[in-house]
């Protein structure tokens, strides 16, 4: 990891409008790029530990991140993925606790360092800020849950169909229709609460059925409605 205080620069930054930070005003945003640290991760490097102390947040500007713990017997589980105009490490560092889960860059990626006392300072003076922070603590709640049920509810064919529609919406599609996805099947995997062997033998299945196609590594979605009546219901 490096340090950079030279770019980017939050008011000429496009993630911002759709981020928390869309609504403060230019004066803060002055602020914020001045006592701001951007870092740079290369692919595989970590952004913080699970268990270490929470000092601040991290804005992603470039690049895409993975959040995840370990079980008692070692293995990974991924909570969730976060891209561009993501924050990272926010409920540890509002509630005052230790970072509940590890985070890794799946790319090389520049994230921003905003410093507790700035942050909070910001949301001192910026009550739409705080708004804004409440509704994204809500939406993540939200998605955690949906992912609680879905590990706990859902057979592991549903789940399958359910990573591979999450993984489409997260990375998006080539020209050439397969999924822009840099996640090996472990991973993928591990995303979806199964051993890879599991996620590997649907992966062949559902090509067998023609509702995805495989690439060399890559997926190509060739049934939507398919995989969304396979995610929802079988």
């Amino acid at each position: 990891m490096t340090y950079r205080n030279d770019l980017p620069v939050c008011k000429d930054c496009e993630n911002r409008f759709g981020s928390i930070f869309k609504n403060i005003s230019e004066v803060d945003i002055l602020k914020l790029s001045e006592f701001k640290c951007v870092k740079i991760y290369k692919k595989g490097q970590n952004i913080f530990l699970e268990n270490s102390q929470s000092e601040g947040i991290y804005c992603i500007n470039k690049g895409k991140v993975k959040l995840y713990k370990y079980d008692k017997y070692g293995n990974v589980q991924i909570l969730r993925l976060a891209k561009e105009g993501d924050l990272i490490g926010y409920r540890s560092l509002i509630v005052g606790e230790h970072y509940n889960a590890t985070a890794t860059a799946m790319e090389d990626s520049v994230i921003c360092y905003i410093s507790k006392n700035i942050f909070f300072a910001l949301l001192r003076s910026n009550p739409e800020l705080s708004v804004n922070l409440m509704k994204l603590l809500s939406d993540k709640l939200k998605t955690a849950e949906n992912h609680m049920v879905s590990i706990s509810l859902k057979n592991v064919r549903e789940r399958v169909a359910e990573t591979i529609l999450l993984i489409k919406d997260f990375w998006g599609e080539g020209e050439d229709g397969t999924l822009l996805c840099d996640l090996k099947r472990e991973e993928m995997a591990q995303f979806t609460g199964t051993a890879t062997e599991t996620f590997i033998r649907f992966l062949s299945e559902f090509k067998n059925d023609k509702v995805i196609d495989l690439i060399g590594k890559k997926i190509k979605i060739l049934n939507y409605e398919a995989l969304e009546k396979i995610r929802s219901d079988d």
